[in-house]
């Protein structure tokens, strides 16, 4: 390890930015995307049980008390992003991916195993850390090991795959509810206690994921990076039969630095990037209020407005989940290539008018089960490619010494501003069984998607297929090279 104030030179983040796709990538976006898919089955499994959960025959909860579990788990995701984000800057990727995967393992199984409302909403809150925890570390590694003309394609493909496991939530609860399968009262428990343990083989998995070369160069270990960076581009060249990349490559000057302060992080987003901290509050916030308000009470409202049974409710979940997963994976090229701020902008633009014209028509009494569900499956395409695009912006806009605790930061303060109230609101505007009652919540959250369209027109960066580096410099950088 390099003494402090010393001085390096590193062409390792430009090695990493030419190497072609390959499946050393391949392996980085299986093993730490899982976790969106995780996190897809978690909620799904929750939206789509909860009528089963509430029931008097499991635990007996009312539509308020099914809102309060959604954001206890939204609650204990906020709290471990700030703890576990920091903790991810301070001590690597590495380490902390795979402790976070073990909160969520530990904390699904005993969800599984509730016996009453408090118990239930504890260990949600477990589970919630867990997976908040999973944000910073998981997206900060991705980007950093991902080359920069696909970041953008790979990171909202990446956080797109929670769909895939919102799909299997849901295929998963058309056979736990099912009495003629697996008795009543255990098969919601069973549901979560095989989610849990799915994450074993997520734990086996990362162990093949080298800590994140850019992280290591922050943290006065070049001669590490570099020959982390040298058995990548053996793996590529042995794949490929070709060199890994051309030469020569541009090179930074980095100098090595104590660990960064509290205080350093505050002047860093409100001082020296003010405009960023502005619109990555905004981008996360206004997503997660729609998200969760609209997803954690999706099945209340085909139940109590359309009559559909509990068990069936999975059908109704797949096609919103195929349209969200879609989304990204569709459009995300597209922020590589038209660029970010015209490719955000137009997500959440689209996503909020679709989402107001949507209530109104519900309201109206317009609709069935079927067609609200493809009108939602309609206006999620758009947003999880918009949802998708903040996490990715808020990783890319600050300091890489800064940038797990940023993205967790800027979650949790979303999912707080967003996030937590949206259940809680939808949950009471659903109970009052009021049309007009609801069509509020969604203008509402209409709305904001709009407002947050129009602060990345005027606060949003061109970062697409730029170098990390160039894109926020490090606060390691020498002191002749900081851009002025």
């Amino acid at each position: 390890m390099r003494r402090t104030g010393e001085t390096f030179e590193t062409d390792v983040p430009a090695r990493l930015d030419r190497l072609p796709f390959a499946r050393f990538h391949w392996l980085v976006v299986t093993a730490l995307g899982v976790t969106w898919i995780l996190d897809g089955l978690e909620v799904t499994l929750v939206g789509s049980l909860s009528p089963a959960i509430a029931s008097p025959a499991a635990l007996g909860l009312t539509s308020r008390e099914v809102g309060l579990t959604g954001s206890a788990y939204i609650l204990g995701a906020v709290l471990g992003a700030i703890l576990f984000g920091r903790l991810t800057d301070k001590f690597g990727r590495r380490r902390l991916f795979t402790i976070t995967v073990g909160l969520y393992m530990a904390a699904t199984i005993a969800t599984g195993l509730s016996w009453d409302f408090w118990s239930f909403m504890l260990f949600r809150f477990l589970t919630g850390a867990g997976i908040g925890g999973e944000y910073g570390a998981v997206n900060s590694a991705i980007q950093e090991l991902i080359p920069a003309r696909l970041r953008g394609y790979t990171d909202l493909a990446i956080n797109g795959s929670f769909w895939m496991g919102a799909a299997l939530g849901a295929a998963g609860s058309l056979v736990v509810l099912d009495p003629a399968a697996v008795p009543q009262a255990w098969g919601w428990r069973l549901a979560f206690v095989i989610g849990g343990l799915l994450a074993t083989a997520v734990i086996f998995v990362r162990r093949f994921i080298p800590e994140s070369p850019r992280w290591l160069l922050t943290h006065g270990r070049p001669e590490e990076a570099e020959a982390i960076v040298r058995d990548i581009e053996r793996r590529v060249e042995a794949q490929r039969g070709a060199p890994a990349s051309s030469g020569p490559h541009p090179k930074l000057r980095l100098t090595h630095r104590e660990r960064t302060s509290w205080r350093e992080i505050g002047v860093t987003l409100l001082r020296r990037r003010p405009r960023r901290t502005a619109l990555g509050l905004i981008l996360m916030a206004t997503q997660a209020f729609c998200y969760n308000a609209i997803f954690f009470t999706y099945a209340l409202i085909l139940t109590k407005f359309y009559g559909v049974a509990p068990a069936h409710i999975g059908w109704f979940m797949l096609p919103f989940a195929l349209g969200n997963f879609t989304g990204p994976l569709l459009l995300g090229r597209l922020f590589d290539s038209v660029g970010r701020k015209t490719m955000i902008s137009a997500t959440y633009a689209i996503a909020g008018a679709l989402l107001a014209l949507t209530g109104w028509m519900f309201a109206q009494g317009m609709l069935t089960a079927v067609t609200q569900t493809l009108a939602w499956t309609g206006i999620f395409f758009f947003a999880s490619a918009a949802a998708s695009a903040a996490y990715l912006t808020v990783g890319e806009l600050f300091p890489l010494e800064t940038r797990a605790v940023c993205i967790s930061l800027f979650y949790a303060f979303g999912t707080l501003l967003g996030g937590v109230a949206g259940p809680v609101v939808f949950g009471a505007l659903i109970d009052t069984g009021e049309r007009g009652q609801i069509l509020a919540g969604y203008l509402l959250g209409g709305g904001l998607m709009l407002s947050a369209a129009v602060a990345e027109l005027l606060l949003g960066v061109n970062a697409e297929r730029m170098p990390l580096e160039a894109v926020a410099p490090p606060l390691s950088l020498a002191e002749d090279e900081v851009p002025r």
